[in-house]
């Protein structure tokens, strides 16, 4: 039942060229954006470019906001047409259907990431201590986070509008706590404890180990371990919370 849903999934998505190019093309004109804005930076013989570092970073940032929008939103779709309800009435279970998605999703995410890390290695020249496989990983991770967080979010919306509510309650203050603008060590004790809750953090965390490090270090096993289990965590709990049609 899994795999006939990721099936479908896929096959929804491929005949709609929107949600296809939200999620391979969007992440890397995005990182474009960001190469272009440190273009002209002057930087010491030896030192790094601030792009290799801020970058980085949006590596694991932007797939995971894409993939929460897309994810929500088909999610939503899905119930308001009565899709879901009708496939709720067959002997597939909510975790084959909520799973199902994941994975199809998942795969997206997996292309999304190796455009996206491709653009930023082979385009604009980014430069790390770490090696490409561990970014491309992080950055699936994070995207599958932002899948199974829409999906979770998804059942408490009504209308496409009200899930993109969810962004400033969900997706933005992971961005500001994750470590991107001050070092997580560096905030407040509140805000500090706030940001070890968050999912995010710990794929920020993971993109600095690698930026530093030429070889995986424990830090980074550790914040893997991390994600990937807030990923499993959020989709037993949207399993838990899936309706059948929105009400």
């Amino acid at each position: 039942m899994m795999w006939a849903t990721c099936t479908r999934v896929l096959r929804q998505l491929k005949g709609d060229p929107r949600s296809i190019g939200m999620i391979l093309v969007v992440p890397a004109i995005l990182l474009a954006l960001v190469y272009w804005l440190y273009e002209n930076e002057t930087v010491a013989p030896g030192l790094p470019r601030t792009f290799d570092r801020v970058g980085l970073m949006m590596l694991g940032i932007f797939p995971f906001v894409v993939m929460f929008l897309v994810t929500s939103i088909t999610m939503l779709r899905e119930r308001t047409s009565g899709t879901l309800e009708r496939l709720l009435t067959t002997p597939i279970h909510k975790a084959d259907l909520l799973f199902g998605y994941a994975l199809a999703f998942s795969i997206m995410a997996a292309l999304q990431a190796l455009v996206a890390t491709g653009t930023a290695y082979w385009v604009f020249g980014m430069k790390i201590a770490g090696n490409a496989g561990w970014v491309v990983l992080i950055s699936v991770l994070t995207a599958v986070l932002g899948v199974a967080l829409g999906l979770l979010c998804s059942a408490f919306a009504t209308t496409e509008f009200q899930a993109v509510q969810f962004m400033p309650v969900v997706v933005i203050p992971q961005i500001l706590l994750c470590g991107l603008f001050v070092a997580r060590d560096q905030m407040n004790a509140a805000l500090e404890g706030l940001s070890n809750l968050l999912p995010l953090s710990y794929a920020v965390s993971g993109l600095q180990e690698v930026a530093a490090h030429p070889d995986p270090t424990r830090d980074l096993g550790g914040d893997l371990l991390v994600i990937a289990g807030f990923v499993v965590v959020v989709l037993v709990l949207a399993s838990l919370t899936l309706r059948r049609q929105t009400r």
